[in-house]
């Protein structure tokens, strides 16, 4: 009702809020593969048992969202964003005092990766997309996108610092506490659609699911987008250690993963910018085949830190640059009305494949001495998704009418 700041200065601040919460949600959930080898150290479980919490907290965070964005499409954003950041604030702060498998699945699958979820994309693009004109849709995801890599670019090295500072364990509940600077933006995006975007008025869940799954471009999104998730979990929480198992620095880890960070909000930027020029469905396709000829480069590159590095800056160009053109075809395909939800099932099938990435790493590893068989599979699977986005249509689902 009261709209006393001009529409432009209002997109500015939703999009700050968003990308903020995304910045502080994801780049702490990203940074925690870095401290895989200190919790290895204090707990004894061995990499195959930290593993699972990690996986079963990708796997954890894709479950959450579809609920979650059923219930931010009822209730508003705000609520569920709130709750979500408490919730990885507590996770991550009560990670340091676990010692066995199930705490550690508890803290860092349950409580950090459903706040995660909560606090995460499907979320924050929905409220995005609601609160923003329709022909700015396309940049406004990409700049939230941005904020999660810009996340990753600054929590990596700050773990690291505090690391080296506090220890281990008081830098992961620093990283947690930080958490708590999102709540403000709750308050900004609590609205269920308190913008200027015209928003579809939701179906019921079970009948907006029912209408999804009679289309076949949604299960290809969801097919190329698993993919997807394999990749950045097995990068997220396993590149610190296949720089260790090439003889590298530790410090080397920690700066691939903020290089990613870095050369993903540059991806993610171009992204933005670029679905609003070129087919989705062709952007999706060009990112997947990039990703499988870049690891198999990889792979037979001597491994040298300045390999790593550009190897991780590729990576990032293509990290996350997925979801805005995802997102761009859910609402393309069915509006913004059951966003929230319909995005978050895509989230969810790429998380089941972020659970498949970051276990399978653990495994292969503890089995072989080394990391080999998992690119090979990742080279398989990116083929795989780059195909598979081809044959989707791109238009909208004719929506039956109920009175």
């Amino acid at each position: 009702m009261n709209k006393p700041q001009p529409p432009q200065r209002l997109w500015w601040l939703v999009l700050l809020a968003a990308a903020g919460t995304f910045a502080l949600t994801m780049g702490t959930r990203q940074t925690m593969g870095f401290f895989l080898s200190p919790l290895n150290t204090a707990t004894g479980l061995g990499v195959a048992s930290i593993s699972l919490a990690f996986a079963f907290g990708q796997l954890w965070w894709g479950l959450t969202q579809p609920f979650a964005g059923a219930l931010a499409d009822r209730v508003g954003a705000g609520r569920v964003l709130l709750v979500g950041a408490l919730l990885v604030a507590l996770g991550t702060f009560l990670t340091p005092l676990m010692s066995s498998t199930a705490g550690l699945i508890f803290a860092i699958g349950v409580l950090a990766a459903g706040g995660a979820g909560m606090a995460g994309p499907s979320v924050l693009m929905a409220a995005t997309a609601r609160l923003m004109p329709a022909e700015r849709r396309g940049m406004a995801t990409g700049i939230v996108n941005a904020g999660g890599s810009f996340g990753q670019f600054l929590m990596a090295p700050l773990a690291a610092v505090l690391t080296a500072s506090l220890g281990w364990a008081q830098a992961l509940q620093v990283l947690g506490l930080l958490v708590l600077l999102v709540l403000p933006a709750a308050w900004v995006l609590r609205g269920p659609g308190a913008g200027a975007a015209a928003v579809s008025a939701p179906l019921p869940a079970r009948q907006a699911l029912a209408r999804a799954s009679r289309e076949p471009g949604y299960w290809l999104l969801s097919a190329g987008f698993f993919v997807c998730g394999f990749h950045v979990a097995f990068l997220a929480t396993h590149l610190p250690g296949v720089v260790a198992a090439c003889g590298l620095p530790a410090e080397v880890g920690a700066w691939s993963l903020a290089v990613i960070g870095r050369f993903n909000f540059i991806g993610s930027q171009a992204m933005g910018w670029a679905v609003g020029r070129w087919r989705m469905k062709s952007l999706l396709s060009l990112v997947y085949a990039v990703r499988g000829l870049a690891v198999l480069v990889f792979v037979l590159a001597p491994k040298t830190e300045a390999v790593v590095l550009v190897f991780a800056a590729v990576m990032g160009l293509s990290f996350l640059s997925t979801v805005p053109p995802t997102a761009g075809l859910v609402a393309k395909f069915f509006g913004t009305g059951n966003m929230a939800m319909l995005f978050g099932v895509v989230m969810l099938a790429h998380q089941v494949g972020g659970f498949l990435g970051a276990w399978l790493g653990g495994q292969v590893f503890q089995l072989t001495g080394a990391y080999d068989w998992v690119w090979y599979i990742d080279i398989v699977l990116a083929v795989g998704a780059a195909l598979v986005n081809l044959p989707i249509r791109e238009a909208p689902v004719r929506r039956v009418q109920t009175v």
